[in-house]
């Protein structure tokens, strides 16, 4: 098995965080979005993976691909760096890593993170995640039969075909087969509003009498925004929590401070005179001095006194001082 993973854009909407990092390697209660994404994908599969192929931007940079092949090591597989330095949509980028795609694959967009509990089918040609949506005209949905088979796919429906919304992750049974037919939209051209997409493969796929079926996750984060990603990242400290995963690192150094569950609280933090939680991830090396904090999420080396924060986003070797409450400030960021 491998994981096919497009992540070639760093991310507008979540500026300034993705100005110095990629979206994907963004933390989500202490570990990098990208990560989580592919461990939870090797659990729901419960098949061993082979390699994992990241697709990036050619300026992600050396440090950035050494980072994520480390990532693929983690979990016992090959980690392959491919690019895509121009944005032609999801064909085209999944086409990127052509070579890597061979036997049964997994391709999943590194911005999006989930929970299911279901067991992939593997007869199916191919299983598209998706989840249960109350406002189905803001997504590509997905319209079954009475056999659970996926028999249309619908891009933002205007009148209601079905609430089952496309998550950005999807099995191929045959890597081969998807390939070829990727292929045939590059060579033919075949492109909506300038880019090759993959629901245009899918659907040749489906015309040829390919069997697709759902795998409906139970949640669904986004990692779109500074305000999601707070969300997404509070969520996911309550389910490792009921997990019963450890949050809290040894090496932290609490002085008269009093830490509020779920927390992630990375090494080497040092907590004086203050309150942390809940929901909140301090990623390594952070010192809070003065200072309360909920419902946030702080990088690593972060310096932050005499601050009352909710629903923030602070990111790596920023230093904070001052009576702010909902703030967005990026890497090596000072507000004094």
């Amino acid at each position: 098995m491998k994981i096919i993973v497009p992540m070639a854009g760093r991310g507008s909407r979540l500026r300034p965080h993705t100005l110095t990092i990629p979206k994907p390697l963004i933390p989500i209660a202490g570990k990098p979005i990208v990560h989580r994404l592919v461990e939870d994908i090797a659990g729901v599969i419960d098949q061993k993976i082979d390699e994992i192929a990241f697709i990036i931007h050619e300026s992600f940079g050396k440090p950035v691909e050494k980072d994520l092949v480390a990532i693929a090591e983690k979990l016992g597989s090959k980690g392959t760096i491919y690019y895509q330095n121009e944005a032609l949509g999801t064909a085209h980028a999944i086409m990127c890593a052509k070579e890597s795609m061979s036997g049964p694959i997994v391709v999943a967009y590194a911005d999006t993170l989930f929970r299911a509990d279901f067991t992939l089918d593997t007869t199916a040609d191919s299983v598209i995640w998706v989840k249960q949506v109350e406002d189905p005209s803001a997504f590509g949905v997905v319209q079954l039969n009475e056999n659970n088979q996926i028999v249309d796919f619908v891009e933002k429906p205007t009148a209601f075909v079905s609430d089952l919304a496309i998550i950005g992750i999807y099995y191929f049974k045959s890597g081969e087969t998807l390939r070829a037919e990727l292929q045939y939209l590059l060579d033919n051209n075949v492109v909506k509003g300038g880019e090759y997409q993959l629901t245009d493969g899918l659907e040749n796929m489906k015309q040829k009498g390919l069997k697709f079926v759902p795998g409906k996750v139970d949640e669904w984060m986004d990692c779109g925004n500074k305000d999601v990603t707070v969300e997404t990242n509070t969520r996911m400290l309550n389910f490792l929590e009921k997990d019963g995963v450890a949050l809290v690192s040894g090496t932290v150094r609490i002085e008269n401070s009093t830490i509020i569950p779920p927390c992630f609280i990375g090494d080497d933090v040092v907590l004086i005179n203050s309150v942390v939680g809940p929901n909140v991830s301090l990623g390594k090396a952070t010192h809070l001095t003065n200072t309360k904090i909920k419902n946030s999420l702080v990088q690593t080396h972060a310096h932050i006194k005499n601050a009352n924060l909710d629903n923030a986003m602070i990111g790596n070797h920023a230093s904070f001082n001052g009576e702010f409450k909902s703030v967005s400030i990026g890497d090596y960021s000072v507000l004094d």
